[in-house]
């Protein structure tokens, strides 16, 4: 198979004009009218979009398991409460029950 000079040129140019559409470091393409910076910046302010919600769902759920632990540190506080006065009533009971058992001894 022989190359001719206008195959080579032909070929090369052919090959050089796809590399340079696929190549990201090349000048970009024209845009129409109807495009402009608006399309590029559309990606950018999807992802702005994204993250601020992203943001504000977070917020929300920290803000949401923070009145979770509040509440349930609440709830122990209370247990506490109860725990502590029933001790103490035991304990006064025990104390009752000490002295009718040392007297009914003696």
């Amino acid at each position: 198979m022989a190359v001719t000079g206008d195959e080579t040129e032909a070929g090369s140019a052919g090959g050089l004009a796809s590399f340079q559409l696929r190549n990201p470091t090349s000048t970009p393409p024209q845009r129409g009218p109807g495009e402009g910076a608006h399309s590029s910046q559309k990606p950018v302010e999807e992802a702005l979009q994204k993250r601020e919600l992203r943001l504000m769902k977070n917020r929300e759920a920290a803000r949401e398991c923070r009145r979770k632990k509040k509440e349930y540190v609440r709830c122990l506080e209370q247990r506490v409460a109860v725990l502590e006065k029933q001790n103490q009533s035991l304990i006064e009971e025990l104390r009752a029950l000490k002295d009718i058992y040392c007297h009914k001894v003696e």
